[in-house]
């Protein structure tokens, strides 16, 4: 009787941890930088994926010069494609390649700690005209820091994004979208523009890529225009990419490439 109980608990603990191994994982709700591990290959970048013989897109809009968050004023149908958290190698280059396809550039926020661990694919995205902009160096909330060690990790990371790709880092998004009105006085100090959201993918749940395209166009339908968020280190993100953007461009949606240039009045004060 003592073997045949034993049998017993061995299959029944085979059988729970079968369910474990298929149980869903929950929400993903929380950002992970350089924990984030990729199925992928990180060495080395495939090349842009090549149109399709007589393959013409329309999607690609103005480029929108601005000097500060008031100027980031949208028309009607057009859209800022930005991600944030990245770049991850295997993830940031697909996204790269399905920009290319359709002729249009992104806003990448990304976290310093990921820009210092792939400083090749951070210039390759600033390389390839894309708008740069910063997200603190480990993606802290910054409410629940003081203000001073609040600016100093906003200061760390726009300096390891700017090293890593080799150009000035002239936006910046809050990571949870958690900000107040003094440090957002303080990142336009700094001659930063803040990145703000309006149509929110909440690719970062457990969705399939293309509830996630279904959420980002019906949203954007209630709104009609404004700047997406997404987040290239997720694989469903990268995945469901060219649906969201041929989507995009069959409802006549044109994206907007953002431009930096310093306020000439802030320029002359500097001056003096």
């Amino acid at each position: 009787m003592s073997r045949i109980a034993l049998l017993s608990s061995v299959v029944l603990a085979l059988a729970l941890c079968g369910c474990q191994t298929t149980k869903q994982p929950a929400p993903d709700k929380t950002i992970k930088t350089s924990s984030i591990k990729t199925e992928e290959s990180t060495t080395g970048f495939p090349k842009p994926a090549n149109l399709a013989f007589g393959e013409t897109h329309h999607l690609a809009g103005r480029a929108l010069t601005v000097s500060s968050l008031k100027d980031l004023k949208l028309e009607p149908k057009e859209v800022v494609l930005s991600f944030d958290d990245g770049p991850i190698p295997g993830r940031t280059d697909r996204v790269l390649a399905t920009l290319d396809r359709f002729g249009v550039k992104g806003a990448f926020m990304m976290v310093g700690e990921m820009a210092a661990l792939h400083p090749e694919l951070a210039r390759r995205v600033a390389m390839e005209g894309n708008t740069i902009g910063s997200h603190t160096y480990k993606h802290p909330n910054l409410n629940t820091l003081s203000f001073d060690m609040a600016i100093a990790e906003i200061a760390r990371g726009e300096a390891a994004v700017t090293k890593a790709t080799g150009t000035d880092v002239n936006f910046f998004r809050f990571p949870y979208l958690a900000d107040s009105r003094k440090l957002r006085s303080a990142v336009a100090a700094r001659e930063m523009i803040v990145m703000d959201v309006d149509v929110d993918t909440k690719d970062y749940f457990n969705s399939t890529p293309d509830q996630v395209a279904d959420r980002a166009m019906n949203r954007l339908r209630q709104r009609g225009r404004g700047i997406i968020l997404m987040h290239d280190i997720h694989k469903r993100t990268a995945a469901m990419l060219p649906a969201l953007l041929a989507r995009l461009e069959a409802e006549g949606y044109k994206v907007v490439t953002l431009k930096f240039k310093k306020d000439a009045k802030a320029v002359e004060m500097a001056s003096l």
